[in-house]
């Protein structure tokens, strides 16, 4: 390909990962079609990007997960032998069941905060001598609390490979709070440790695409700018513009003659969409403007959630505003707090602090500042001399609940995993399943019929957290902006990762450091209902591979960031896209949900306790929140207890 042929940006040379996610997909294909066994899948590398041994590949010497790049998340390997689950395949079929002779007093399945947690408050009960293991698909812990790590201008910089932020902390159960505080976090230090000055003179700008708004635009200045001068430059119709202009700034009650609970509960049951054509009058031609506006939260748009969503749910980026709201008499809204409660690396620091307090030796320091740099040592999370242990790359594929014995009392719960292409069995006393709902179903075929449709109706939102690591963010400042939102866009959110600074990392504050770019992606598909939104934007998902990605990144970045001296193949140091095909827990929505009591919700009927098996995850909460997810296994461990 000659070079004027590429795009921009791509003109650079294939790397060993370009070429092993290349391999990934066709192996891929061949799971699908049912012609690899699991000593071959594992044969092919699809573990991970280390080298291929007889052990699993983080015993390797330089096993390092957060400075890995390419395609993490649900990164291949974790889901290959869910899939085969999935697919009608026998768990028992996947290779001789082989047993470790290995028996605990809890067993926990994911090694994500809730699973994580649960081994915590587990261990507050019976004491530190309780021999606790938990099996994680994946090659890292902490779940969606995931740590990118890049090196870029000579230094390291951090970024979130998901769970971004600990959200209002002031509004934690005593529960969470306490946990928090007591693996070291000091939630009052960010007021210093985040600079919310640094941006101060830095806005947002929108980019239109071509493919969506008819010629690509750039268009800096906006909620700053008038709105009728700021539209006067976008590629929309006469009518588009005036009418986002009008609803944007005229105070009208959309909803005239209805008390303040009668106006919510109407804007409870129509979606955005609809408020703003049917209600505030806007041309249909104005929607493409507003359709991905709730993407970041709801992972669907205008036309899948509601109005009254969309009003109780502000841009936590303030990147944008929802439109029509103003004239309704709400009143002032509830000062709520600032969305500063961060990490360098997001929750992957509450994790790694967590890991901290269960297995010592395996986070060298002692404090919130010095867990941002410090380095996981991974050769310790399953070492055989602690009661406690960590075991990556493990998918478990089957948990049974064996029958009482003759005395009256429970049998150990069985557990089966595949680990270094070997199916594994070890058992617990006790059992928490800290795993994907949806999976639940799969692994524990005896559940209850009713709890088995309860947990598999909770579908998880597909998304896409990309980190693109800069040599500079000399554009941005050029430019006078901090982020960029677009509404047709591959990724539709494109910003300056969060100014702050513990302990001895220093966030790159100058244009001409390094830094770190957030671009969110939701493969949604308007017009479905919201559960099948997302299962169609999972298949799309699953099916992208990581050149078309990073294609994509490239393209939308020097299209929005040419202006102001970017150059994608100079100026880009590393790409990490975190592929979430079961991103945050399934939400309730009133558009398509029923008003269940409490004992009909499915989250409710699904977390129930089964013999010594408990359920904890965000899922069991129907909240994608950190503080939910220690919730939910503080509550599991008790549900055991009560066993």
């Amino acid at each position: 390909m000659k070079k004027k042929d590429c795009k921009p940006g791509m003109d650079h040379e294939i790397t060993r990962r370009d070429f092993l996610n290349g391999v990934a997909v066709g192996v891929g294909g061949a799971v699908a079609a049912g012609t690899l066994s699991a000593d071959m899948l594992f044969a092919a590398g699809i573990a991970g990007d280390y080298p291929v041994s007889n052990t699993a590949p983080d015993n390797a010497a330089d096993y390092y997960p957060p400075a890995k790049m390419g395609m993490r998340g649900n990164h291949d390997g974790t889901f290959t032998y869910a899939h085969l689950l999935r697919d009608g395949m026998n768990w028992n079929e996947m290779g001789k069941d082989a047993d470790t002779g290995e028996d605990y007093d809890l067993v926990v399945v994911g090694g994500g905060i809730s699973g994580l947690a649960a081994a915590y408050f587990y261990r507050q009960q019976a004491g530190p001598k309780a021999r606790i293991l938990i099996l994680d698909n994946h090659d890292d812990f902490g779940g969606h609390a995931k740590r990118n790590e890049f090196t870029a201008g000579g230094r390291m910089v951090l970024s979130y490979g998901g769970t971004q932020s600990i959200e209002s902390p002031g509004s934690y159960s005593k529960v969470a709070a306490a946990l928090i505080k007591e693996i070291g976090i000091e939630v009052q230090r960010f007021y210093k440790d985040y600079d919310r000055t640094l941006y101060d003179k830095l806005g947002t700008a929108c980019f239109f695409d071509k493919e969506t708004f008819g010629r690509d635009a750039m268009l800096t200045g906006m909620n700053t700018t008038p709105w009728p001068e700021f539209l006067a430059r976008a590629p929309l119709s006469d009518s588009a513009r005036q009418d986002i202009a009008r609803v944007y700034t005229e105070k009208v009650d959309y909803l005239p003659g209805l008390s303040r609970e009668e106006k919510a509960a109407q804007l409870n049951k129509i979606s955005y969409a609809e408020y703003l054509t049917k209600y505030c009058k806007m041309t249909p031609e104005a929607l493409p403007f507003f359709q991905a506006m709730p993407h970041d939260l709801f992972g669907v748009g205008i036309d899948a959630v509601s109005a009254m969503a969309c009003y109780d749910s502000p841009d936590d980026y303030e990147s944008f505003t929802y439109a029509g709201f103003d004239g309704l008499g709400f009143g002032e809204r509830a000062k709520e707090e600032p969305y500063i409660f961060h990490f360098p690396d997001g929750n992957a620091s509450v994790a790694r602090l967590l890991v901290r307090a269960l297995i010592p030796g395996a986070m060298p320091g002692s404090t919130m500042d010095d867990v941002v740099t410090s380095r996981a040592d991974y050769s310790k999370l399953d070492a055989a001399d602690t009661p406690l242990r960590i075991r990556l790359n493990s998918t478990v594929v089957h948990v049974l609940q064996a029958s009482a014995s003759g005395n009256g009392s429970q049998a150990p719960v069985v557990v089966a995993y595949e680990r270094a292409g070997k199916l594994q069995q070890v058992r617990g006393a006790k059992c928490v399943l800290a795993c994907y709902n949806v999976m639940i179903p799969y692994i524990c075929p005896e559940l209850p019929a009713q709890q088995k449709a309860g947990l598999a109706y909770l579908v998880k939102t597909p998304l896409v957290y990309t980190h693109v690591a800069l040599r500079n963010w000399e554009a941005f400042s050029k430019l006078g902006i901090r982020q960029v939102v677009a509404p047709g866009g591959y990724h539709t959110h494109t910003a300056l990762d969060f100014p702050v600074s513990v302990g001895t990392y220093k966030f790159p504050s100058a244009p001409g450091e390094p830094a770190v770019l957030f671009m969110l992606r939701t493969p949604c598909k308007p017009g479905l209902p919201m559960r099948e939104q997302y299962r169609a934007g999972r298949r799309e998902l699953m099916d992208t591979p990581f050149a078309t990605f990073e294609s994509n990144i490239r393209d939308q970045l020097q299209k929005m960031l040419g202006g102001g001296g970017f150059d994608a193949s100079r100026d880009i140091a590393g790409i990490t896209v975190n592929r979430w095909a079961h991103g945050y827990a399934y939400t309730p929505n009133p558009l398509f949900d029923p008003d269940w009591s409490e004992e009909e919700k499915p989250w409710v009927i699904g977390r129930k306790r089964f013999g010594n098996i408990a359920i904890a995850n965000s899922d069991a909460g129907a909240n994608a929140y950190t503080n939910e997810a220690i919730d939910q296994a503080f509550r599991a461990v008790n549900d055991l207890k009560a066993s």
